[in-house]
């Protein structure tokens, strides 16, 4: 595997689960195989779980690690080809891809959609110069359009608390007063209906994924319906993708309390974080029993080393 951006750059999802479980299990048993290896991170945008994780997983194998946030550890960075470059930008991505390949063995890119051009969005210009011009393999921290670490997580939990073979998952739209990307809710129906469970999306006329993320899952816009006997609830706003990047509504009836998750099958409670109590999900339901968005963060590493230690034997 000499890139990580998105499901179809994994060649056996159950054979990477079962890397994961066995990462979770010893998470040192293969401390040697990172000596004298480097993870270069480099971050567009601000982190918490993806930035530790990831240290942590490459530190678990032996590896060494250098971070940089763009802007503030490096030169502002143009992305553009055939510019002139008498603006605020100081150095080309091309250079800057191609001498962080040279110091790195694997690099783990991090940028968030503008939601401004969704056609330069959905292009990944970002993360796909930098697989361009690195020469290394690339591992997404986070795109514009997907966050594939978060959603082995997500199915690597869900395989752990999971009740029955093809449990009901339910991605539910809720209110935020910002707007996002899809990047997680497309990403998560992606690797959740890979995995085959009974996959549900419930959200606001208007709110429509891209199809190329959604095909094989039941979307419904009464939330109330998708609820009724789902196995887990992932909440999750996202901003609309066919009039891009805007806020079509403010609805809090979309926020999820307790008494919609007790017309669930006794759902677990799932949530990518960071999470706005009382806006996104209610007190109640975040912090009962069955809430595992902790475990959840905590798999963070244990996507983040499976896929960097299935790179490393790569490149054996």
């Amino acid at each position: 595997m000499n890139k990580f951006t998105s499901i179809q750059d994994v060649p056996n999802l159950q054979e990477l689960l079962t890397v994961a479980r066995d990462c979770k299990q010893q998470p040192f048993a293969n401390k040697h195989i990172g000596t004298n290896k480097t993870l270069g991170l480099l971050f567009f945008n601000p982190s918490l779980r993806t930035r530790m994780s990831t240290q942590k997983a490459a530190y678990n194998l032996g590896m060494d690690v250098i971070v940089m946030n763009v802007g503030s550890d490096s030169w502002t960075l143009e992305t553009r080809d055939g510019v002139i470059m008498d603006g605020s930008a100081t150095e080309h991505i091309k250079e800057a891809a191609a001498v962080m390949g040279e110091y790195c063995d694997i690099l783990g890119l991090r940028t968030f959609a503008g939601l401004v051009d969704k056609q330069l969005d959905y292009s990944e210009d970002v993360l796909e110069k930098f697989i361009r011009y690195s020469g290394k393999p690339v591992i997404s921290l986070e795109s514009a359009t997907r966050h594939p670490l978060q959603s082995l997580a997500d199915v690597f939990t869900i395989e752990a608390h999971k009740t029955t073979t093809r449990p009901k998952v339910v991605l539910t739209w809720a209110p935020h007063p910002k707007a996002l990307p899809q990047a997680v809710p497309n990403s998560f129906a992606e690797w959740a209906i890979a995995m085959n469970y009974n996959v549900v999306i419930a959200h606001p006329v208007g709110y429509e994924l891209s199809g190329e993320f959604t095909r094989g899952a039941s979307i419904t816009h009464n939330q109330d319906e998708a609820l009724h006997n789902a196995d887990f609830v992932y909440a999750k706003n996202w901003s609309s993708f066919h009039n891009y990047g805007t806020i079509l509504s403010h609805d809090k009836g979309w926020m999820i309390t307790a008494e919609k998750m007790s017309c669930t099958n006794n759902a677990k409670f799932m949530h990518c974080l960071p999470v706005r109590r009382n806006q996104i999900v209610s007190d109640a339901v975040l912090d009962s029993p069955n809430s595992i968005v902790t475990e959840e963060a905590g798999n963070r590493v244990v996507s983040a080393q499976a896929v960097l230690r299935t790179m490393i034997e790569s490149l054996a």
